[in-house]
C-alpha cells in the first residue's frame, strides 16, 4: 500500500479508533496488479480487527446494559432511605437471599447504607454519599454505554468501506486482465497480419 494510503489512515474516533482507507481511486492504493494481493490482504486484515472490536464492544454494551437498571434500583432505594423521616415507624419488607428464597425484614429510619462495589466487597456508606455515589457510577455508565452504541455504528461504518474497497480493488484487477487480454490480442492480430504472405 502506498504512502499516501497509509496517511489518510491516522485519523480516529474520539475512543482512538481509526477510520477506514476510503478507496476513491484504486491507483491511489496499487500501481500494478502485482499489488493486488497484497491490498485486499491488508483490508481483511483491518476487517477481522474491526469486527474483533465490534465484537468485545456488543460484550461491553450489553454488561452495561444489564448493570444500569441495578445501579439505578439501588439509587432509588438510597433515595427512599433519604427521604425517610428519624422516628418514622419501621416499613416491612421482603429481600432475597438467593433466587427463590425470600425473607421478611423491618427497616427502621437510618443514615447508613451498606452496597456492593463488587468482588464480594461491601461497605458502609451515610446515605448522602451513597447517594453520590451511585449518581456518580450512573452518570459514568450512562456515558460509557452511548460511547460504546456510538462505537459500535462507528465500526459498522469502517467494515462496510472496507468491503467496498475490497471489491473496488478487485473489479480493478479484474478490469487490468481484460484490457491486458485485449492488448495481448491485438498484438496478437497484427502478428498474425504480417506473417500473412503476399497473393501471387
Amino acid at each position: 500500500m502506498s504512502a499516501k494510503a497509509q496517511n489518510k489512515d491516522a485519523a480516529t474516533n474520539p475512543r482512538g479508533i481509526p477510520y477506514a482507507p476510503f478507496v476513491d481511486k484504486v491507483e491511489d492504493y496499487v500501481s500494478s496488479r502485482a499489488e493486488v494481493d497484497g491490498t485486499m490482504k491488508s483490508f481483511q486484515e483491518m476487517i477481522s480487527k474491526y469486527q474483533f472490536m465490534e465484537a468485545n464492544t456488543q460484550r461491553r454494551s450489553a454488561g452495561l446494559k444489564e448493570k444500569i437498571p441495578d445501579i439505578r434500583k439501588t439509587l432509588d432505594m438510597v433515595q427512599f432511605f433519604k427521604s425517610r423521616k428519624p422516628g418514622s415507624d419501621p416499613i416491612e419488607t421482603t429481600f432475597e437471599l438467593n433466587d427463590t428464597l425470600y425473607a421478611k425484614a423491618e427497616i427502621a429510619p437510618t443514615e447508613e447504607v451498606y452496597l456492593w462495589l463488587g468482588a464480594n466487597v461491601m461497605l458502609s456508606y451515610p446515605v448522602d454519599e451513597a447517594e453520590t455515589l451511585l449518581e456518580s457510577k450512573l452518570s459514568g455508565a450512562q456515558s460509557n454505554l452511548e460511547n460504546c452504541e456510538e462505537d459500535l455504528d462507528f465500526l459498522r461504518e469502517q467494515i462496510t468501506t472496507l468491503e467496498v474497497a475490497t471489491a473496488r480493488v478487485y473489479n480493478w484487477e479484474v478490469m487490468m486482465k481484460r484490457k491486458e487480454k485485449a492488448e495481448r490480442g491485438e498484438e496478437d492480430s497484427e502478428g498474425d497480419k504480417k506473417r500473412i504472405l503476399p497473393n501471387r
